[in-house]
């Protein structure tokens, strides 16, 4: 009978529980930052610029606000969106901020952060 044979491996390991669970979502300093700073965009800045907005922004002298990296630019559409909206972002924004290369569960926590900085007091400085 087979099923009763004994089953013996010579390499076997213990595997840690740690290593099964699932990691926690973050982001690198870079990309909190990014995030950060998205608080002060504008909802037009996320908009592709035509030749009038472009030519306004030379006289005026505003620089591009756009991100030289695909992906940071990304993540900073969707905290400008989340800064704005929070979770009622259209769909087809955050699939585009997971075809960048994020996860769901970063998606969460930068909206779940982005909340509690919105909800908390704010502290005057002197």
């Amino acid at each position: 009978m087979a099923y009763l044979a004994k089953i013996e491996t010579q390499d076997w390991q213990p595997v840690a529980l740690a290593s099964l669970a699932p990691a926690k979502p973050t982001f690198s300093p870079l990309e909190w930052s990014v995030i950060r700073l998205a608080r002060g965009d504008a909802l037009w800045t996320i908009r592709s610029f035509g030749r009038v907005r472009r030519f306004w922004n030379w006289v005026i002298g505003r620089a591009n606000p756009q991100l030289a990296s695909e992906r940071l630019e990304a993540l900073r559409r969707m905290a400008v969106l989340s800064w704005n909206f929070g979770f009622t972002v259209p769909g087809d924004d955050v699939a585009a901020f997971l075809s960048a290369g994020f996860t769901p569960d970063q998606y969460e926590l930068m909206v779940s952060r982005i909340n509690a900085g919105l909800s908390a007091p704010q502290r005057i400085t002197a």
